[in-house]
């Protein structure tokens, strides 16, 4: 006989990861232990951490910062995953996506130092080359090396591919409808078990208070959003955002209130949520079109609702 909504129970599971927390929910029939998806999922968020936080001193990506121009560096074959992909959106973003921005983000105290003011202005003076000029991969061998000095910053994908990882870990164990997330980052793994999508909410741009924007219906899919309005760094009276302009070496200056994307992988869509804040609704809406991507800008409107600006069409229930 076929299982109803009602047959089955609902797993909340949750756990640390990346100065956040990562979570997956789903439903299973009656008498399904979720402690081995919990432990498996949490072992996968672990390992893209371990991998790719600059954090963690021991981490992969961190040797590769620290190695010298010329040096070839073994590296695991998930962080090279995510390599290609960072240096193949710097390629198409025109240099707007770039994972080499490593020394600002420290320098301004996004990392795991304070700021400093010394490492600020080496990092603003510095004639920069965006890293897809500048690391080469080797797939066959799972190696990279770079060419010139850089330090690398994850930031703007490793989350996304961490839900992707969890999504991976779901079907692994014959899940098939799961909402997996790790803060602004979510993909829908099929649907809910009535048939009907995921809803997830777009926050509104309002640093004072949580409230939706609108609702996204998300199946099969992910989604990611990145904005200005929970982390930043006070200079005098302004805020500035967490996401670094590469062409400056600093935060954005002005930058939308923030920027949702649809795409096929969370990886994908951090990424170019990054990206699409650096550059903007002018510069970030021809090509959102021209990549066929979904993209939701959002402008501050003086009340805390925000003023949407999108790039096609998405399912879009008013919240």
């Amino acid at each position: 006989m076929r299982k109803t909504f009602t047959d089955l129970d609902r797993h909340a599971l949750n756990g640390p990861t990346m100065g956040t927390r990562w979570s997956g929910l789903f439903h299973a029939p009656a008498g399904f232990d979720p402690g081995p998806v919990e432990a498996a999922m949490a072992a996968a968020v672990a390992a893209v951490d371990a991998q790719m936080s600059t954090w963690k001193p021991e981490s992969d990506i961190n040797r590769l910062s620290l190695a010298s121009p010329g040096e070839w560096v073994s590296l695991p074959p998930q962080l090279m995953q995510v390599l290609e992909t960072g240096l193949a959106i710097g390629r198409a973003s025109g240099g707007a996506f770039d994972i080499g921005m490593g020394d600002a983000v420290a320098a301004w105290g996004f990392g795991a130092e304070s700021a400093d003011t010394d490492r600020i202005r080496r990092a603003r003076e510095r004639v920069r080359r965006p890293a897809h000029e500048v690391l080469e991969l080797d797939r066959r061998q799972s190696r990279a090396r770079k060419h010139e000095p850089m330090a690398f910053d994850l930031n703007g994908i490793a989350k996304g591919y961490g839900v992707d990882r969890l999504t991976e870990t779901a079907r692994a164990f014959g899940i098939q409808g799961a909402l997996l997330a790790i803060d602004g980052e979510l993909r829908a793994l099929g649907n809910q078990p009535d048939g009907s999508p995921w809803a997830i909410a777009v926050e509104a741009p309002d640093p004072e208070r949580r409230a939706p924007h609108s609702v996204l219906a998300l199946s099969d899919a992910a989604v990611a959003t990145s904005g200005d309005y929970r982390h930043w760094v006070q200079v005098g009276d302004r805020r500035l955002s967490h996401t670094m302009d590469p062409r400056r070496g600093m935060p954005l200056a002005a930058s939308p209130a923030s920027v949702t994307v649809l795409a096929d992988t969370c990886m994908n869509a951090d990424a170019w949520a990054t990206t699409m804040m650096v550059l903007g609704v002018d510069r970030g809406l021809p090509l959102a079109r021209a990549m066929r991507l979904s993209v939701l800008f959002l402008d501050r409107d003086g009340q805390g609702t925000g003023t949407g600006h999108f790039s096609a069409d998405v399912q879009n229930i008013p919240a």
